[in-house]
């Protein structure tokens, strides 16, 4: 038996004509979507301040009853994250659900999370956020009692601590088994540092396609592994940080990680439970943000985008603009500074942004020749392990190797380098 969609009526409050509102609340709709649920119906209020009772004016409460009568809808999603007073507010005079948008992107998080880790984040993320609407429950528990008031409000402070101290305990013992993560996560990165890999780490919001490039890297550099990441054309289809490493041609390597989407008012319990996840990016030689240019509100999504990044306190990292989809834009803009236009999908504009990686983190490599004795055989296979060889000749007095190296291997190794005349 199929079970029905549930139908959904979206309201959202324009506070002093704010820019970017409209799309605001047409990602909503995506947002619903992306939980399956059907939106039927549409409301909106320009106000000054939030309605401290009811989120909306008394006036759109009413205009709210009468679609909600017409249309048979079974909830209301709002645009904004209220506050306990707000939901149940609005619950008791429209006598339905009501849901806000950190509720349902905290949804639509806990049906995507496959992992353990993300699983762990999300329900920690959750938990925060009922933390303070427990009140309800005290306010419900008063309303039922009735009689003696005394008695019934001890009784309803003690079911609410009760429940209070409960989530406390959960939220403590969650993190404790998430720090076993971010553990294992430095010890991984820490690893990384030591071997000196370079990492790049692709960022952007939600559906701009970074898994899409991190795959046609994959692609074309590892076409006979099975490494390819999950994608899809929809809001947060991965939670997951995935790695992979990247080999180039001239055995240069480097680590690609991909990060979880970001979307606008992406709730601030949510950043704080992935923030150790996020590490990855801070850590990051070189970020790659993803931008969706096929999106008419493209220069938006950059703004709140590089706005949670500095949020999560990931700044002076090197960046580079990658603007993906350009096989749905009829023309191109002209290009802007530090920035690669291509389509992960066609495969095309991927050299200009291996060309763009290389040169911020190969960009202290060295062309030279060494003559390596033959009885330190041990810094011939160095040489040959981590850096690229182009020529390698037997001579006389030991092996001659034209090579590319780190500027920290040329230093250690000067003394067998041989001077062009």
């Amino acid at each position: 038996m199929i079970e029905e969609k549930q139908r959904a009526i979206l309201v959202g409050v324009q506070l002093d004509k704010q820019s970017g509102f409209d799309y605001s609340m047409e990602e909503l709709a995506n947002l619903a979507d992306a939980r399956d649920i059907e939106v039927i119906g549409q409301l909106t209020q320009n106000l000054d301040r939030i309605n401290k009772a009811t989120y909306v004016g008394k006036g759109k409460v009413e205009e709210i009853r009468a679609l909600l009568a017409e249309t048979d809808a079974d909830l209301i999603i709002c645009n904004d994250e209220l506050a306990p007073s707000h939901l149940r507010n609005l619950a008791d005079e429209l006598d339905t659900t009501v849901m806000d948008r950190t509720t349902l992107i905290l949804d639509i998080f806990a049906t995507r999370a496959k992992t353990k880790e993300a699983q762990l984040q999300v329900e920690v993320a959750k938990l925060q956020y009922q933390l303070p609407r427990l009140a309800g429950l005290h306010e419900a528990l008063g309303r039922q009692g009735g009689g003696s008031g005394v008695q019934n409000k001890g009784a309803g402070e003690t079911k609410l601590e009760l429940n209070r101290r409960r989530v406390e305990d959960r939220i403590t013992a969650l993190n404790r088994e998430l720090e076993t993560f971010v553990a294992k996560r430095d010890v991984q990165r820490k690893q990384r540092k030591k071997n000196d890999v370079p990492v790049v780490s692709l960022v952007g919001y939600t559906n701009a396609g970074k898994s899409t490039i991190m795959n046609a890297l994959v692609d074309l550099f590892h076409p006979q592994e099975e490494k390819q990441v999950f994608e899809k054309d929809m809001l947060f289809a991965t939670l997951e940080t995935s790695v992979r490493n990247i080999t180039l041609p001239d055995q240069k390597s480097f680590l690609l990680t991909d990060t979880v989407g970001f979307v606008d008012k992406l709730p601030h319990h949510l950043v704080k439970a992935f923030r150790s996840t996020l590490e990855e990016a801070r850590e990051a030689d070189v970020l790659i943000h993803v931008v969706d240019y096929s999106n008419p509100h493209y220069e938006q999504l950059i703004d709140i985008t590089n706005n949670t990044l500095k949020q999560m306190g990931i700044e002076n990292v090197p960046m580079v603009y990658a603007y993906n989809k350009v096989d749905l834009v009829d023309e191109h803009e002209p290009k802007v500074e530090n920035a690669i236009y291509l389509s992960a999908k066609q495969k095309v504009g991927i050299d200009q942004l291996i060309d763009a990686i290389a040169s911020h983190i190969f960009d202290d490599y060295v062309k030279c020749q060494m003559l390596i004795p033959y009885d330190k055989g041990y810094i011939t296979s160095y040489l040959n392990e981590k850096a690229t060889i182009f020529e390698t000749s037997y001579e006389e007095n030991g092996t001659l190797l034209t090579l590319e190296c780190r500027k920290k291997d040329f230093d250690v190794y000067q003394s067998f380098v041989v001077e062009n005349d």
